[in-house]
């Protein structure tokens, strides 16, 4: 530890082991926050010139110092030491180095908990912002997938089993719907953690007159914290923003999976683009869709990260504890990994094309209009659940007699149900069930057209 280091007080009377330097450092991922570092520092020494606390040749100093730091960051240039531990003390020990007492001068009412908490609290908020851009311009891929692919028809499944028809776009709007809460996850996130802790000092705050509200409004924060032992141990907006991100990894872990399922041989309904698939080392036919499966791999760790926050975080008492250095990593990662994945979601989904010859083939096969029939029967005035009754009756024969239920004679029907007349042929089939539908929210294909408008409008 150098011996002018601002972290090292008087009251030590011997050196840091170097052990200790080494097992102690964050400089190694921390260095990341040096744009909110400077910038926080900056507003800071502003507040205290504007307090008297600083003359304004003073600020202008220390103002510009700090900007040339910031350049040398920019530019790689500039010397990093674990005898540093972390970003903090970097940029003020060279700004101590480069103007003497003036940089000593920069830390008044300040502690490393507050700097840490409103730096960390700037990153993430930008983060924050930067995946809800990206998560914006997913769902803009599935809805520029809704007209293209408006004619076709799809099954849509529950237990992995064929459970009715639906139109693709019907589809294509579940993911967008999905990540619009996401989104409203990510503006409520960002909303609570948008409170400014500078200034609280250490704990108790500081007996020093200075003005949180100008540091605050200068930092683009809503208000500034209001409880300084609160504010040196709160972490809650990264816990809050690793679950946010874990729910997000979930969805596309979700599409991951059934598109990778779908681009099989035994699904055969989409092409993906090779761009984003990998060969085998021995088999040469293979296309593989490692992209999909690495996205799916990769929601594992963002939801790790989750776990590893919320366990650093269960046992600490008030108020700060060194444990919170290690908070930054899992959540550095998280952030780093979901926007990883959605950059390349967006040309998967707009690089992809349904394989529509196949899957017009197997439409009819697992009786995906047999619940439109069974309400068809209930509208004619049957029973919920005698009608249900009947049609798995008619379904068990169509089975055995391997045909679709829009093929089966009508006479074969009223055996089971003789109130069954010739009308029921306008709703089998996949394209009349389709057809069918009415409710809101259904996948009737008036009903998609509204709701592809809507999103058009709110996505523009």
């Amino acid at each position: 530890m150098a011996a002018d280091s601002p972290s090292r007080s008087g009251v030590f009377q011997a050196q840091t082991d170097k052990r200790l330097e080494a097992f102690a450092e964050s400089i190694s991922f921390d260095r990341r926050l040096y744009h909110q570092d400077i910038r926080g520092s900056i507003a800071h020494a502003e507040m205290l010139c504007e307090r008297g606390m600083l003359s304004s040749d003073e600020f202008t100093t220390i103002r510009d110092t700090l900007k040339e730091i910031e350049l040398e960051l920019d530019a790689d240039t500039f010397p990093i030491s674990f005898e540093l531990e972390d970003i903090h003390m970097h940029v003020e020990q060279a700004l101590i180095d480069r103007v003497g007492d003036v940089g000593r001068k920069l830390h008044t009412a300040r502690s490393r908990n507050d700097q840490v908490s409103t730096d960390v609290r700037l990153w993430v908020r930008e983060a924050l912002d930067e995946v809800d851009r990206r998560l914006l311009r997913l769902q803009q891929a599935f809805l520029s997938r809704c007209d293209q692919d408006f004619d076709v028809i799809l099954p849509a499944y529950t237990h992995l089993q064929r459970a009715q028809p639906v139109v693709a776009p019907h589809y294509w709007l579940a993911y967008v719907e999905k990540l619009q809460r996401d989104r409203s996850r990510v503006a409520d996130c960002r909303s609570r953690l948008n409170e400014c802790p500078l200034g609280v000092a250490a704990v108790a705050g500081t007996t020093l007159g200075i003005d949180r509200e100008q540091t605050s409004k200068a930092l683009g924060f809503d208000r500034p914290t209001a409880n300084s032992l609160d504010t040196s141990s709160d972490r809650d907006f990264m816990l809050e923003s690793a679950f946010v991100l874990s729910v997000v990894a979930s969805h596309l872990s979700g599409w991951a999976e059934e598109w990778i399922l779908w681009s099989t041989v035994e699904f055969d309904f989409i092409k993906l683009p090779h761009e984003f698939c990998t060969g085998s080392s021995i088999m040469p036919q293979k296309v593989n869709p490692d992209t999909l499966e690495l996205t799916r791999g990769k929601s594992a760790r963002v939801m790790g990260n989750l776990q590893t926050l919320m366990l650093l975080v269960k046992n600490l008492p008030l108020a700060y504890n060194r444990d919170l250095q290690e908070d930054k990593p899992p959540l550095f990662d998280s952030f780093d990994t979901v926007i990883a994945s959605l950059e390349l979601a967006v040309p998967i989904v707009e690089g992809s094309s349904l394989k529509r010859e196949s899957i017009a083939a197997r439409l009819e096969r697992g009786y995906l209009d047999a619940t439109t029939l069974m309400e068809w029967m209930i509208r004619k005035g049957m029973p919920q659940r005698r009608a249900h009754h009947l049609v798995g009756a008619i379904v068990g024969e169509a089975m055995n007699r391997e045909l679709a239920l829009s093929d089966l004679p009508i006479k074969s029907m009223q055996l089971h149900a003789p109130e069954i007349d010739e009308t029921v042929y306008a709703i089998l089939g996949s394209k009349n069930a389709v057809a069918a539908f009415v409710s809101y929210g259904s996948t009737a294909p008036d009903q998609v057209r509204e709701q592809i408008d809507r999103w058009k409008v709110a996505l523009a």
